[in-house]
């Protein structure tokens, strides 16, 4: 998705009309299954390469399947080699600091995946929907101006500019629930005693902010995806669909690593034929 005027989230929902039949459920199962057994081969060869690292971002309005797609997408990857962030309200001592800041502690280190369940982009996201956070951000007020959204997706593109140049490749990836299918699975919530702890009125208070975090998430969407660092917004009214989706999206970019397990010297084999014929001597 590039600085396209013409972008709209609209435009890449999941027709009313896609539903899954019972002849399509095991083919869609088997197919993130050998999506999830990919990532799990490639993210080994990460860890052992020690070289690339990968950042997963995930943003969504609430409902849209971030917990379920990150669950499902990488429950094949070695725990050692995958780390999730999630970010809510930052703290007292996130708010003194830059806007980047809390986000940053969290990088994945060489030879390792890492999600960001939310992430800075929130601010300019909620931060600008709800103006009165900004407001309570510490800012000098005479750096709070008309500017301070194109400043801030300026710093966010020279940010993940600055990662790429250090081998962390990143990807946004933002599951594009309908309104329809969030009030959907708000009800299913209620309705529901094992998701009760899922939903608070917080997240129905948001849903009156539709409108405006639809052209929040629009603008975000055009002013930082960029070649190096893509956004791929995946139609989420179909969770089972919208997890093969993410699947694809991530070994896409685990593939432009061209990655390879180390290569052993012929000293190191050598060696390690010595020890071989030293094990197979014990008795």
């Amino acid at each position: 998705m590039g600085d396209d005027e013409k972008f709209k989230l609209k435009k890449y929902l999941t027709q009313p009309d896609m539903k899954l039949g019972s002849d399509d459920k095991p083919l869609v199962k088997e197919t993130l299954q050998v999506g999830v057994d990919a990532l799990a081969t490639m993210q080994d060869i990460l860890y052992a390469q020690d070289r690339w690292s990968l950042l997963v971002i995930f943003q969504a309005m609430d409902a849209a399947g971030k917990d379920g797609a990150i669950k499902h997408v990488m429950s094949g990857v070695n725990p050692q080699g995958c780390q999730v962030s999630s970010f809510k309200a930052p703290s007292a001592e996130d708010l003194d600091h830059d806007f980047l800041w809390r986000c940053q502690k969290h990088l994945p280190e060489r030879g390792r995946i890492g999600i960001f369940n939310r992430s800075y982009y929130e601010e300019v996201l909620v931060v600008r929907v709800h103006e009165n956070i900004l407001k309570a951000q510490k800012l000098p007020k005479k750096l709070i101006t008309e500017d301070i959204w194109e400043e801030r997706f300026k710093d966010i593109r020279n940010f993940e500019k600055y990662l790429a140049r250090n081998g962390t490749i990143v990807i946004k990836i933002f599951l594009n629930v309908s309104k329809d299918e969030q009030k959907k699975r708000f009800i299913e919530r209620v309705d529901d005693p094992d998701k009760n702890w899922k939903f608070s009125s917080a997240d129905a208070r948001e849903r009156k902010y539709w409108d405006s975090y639809m052209e929040a998430y629009d603008e975000m969407i055009r002013q930082t995806s960029t070649k190096e660092s893509p956004w791929y917004v995946i139609p989420a009214d179909n969770k089972p669909y919208a997890r093969i989706a993410v699947a694809s999206a991530i070994i896409n970019a685990l593939e432009r690593m061209d990655l390879e397990y180390p290569k052993v010297s012929k000293e190191k084999i050598a060696e390690l034929n010595e020890i071989k014929k030293e094990l197979l001597a014990e008795k």
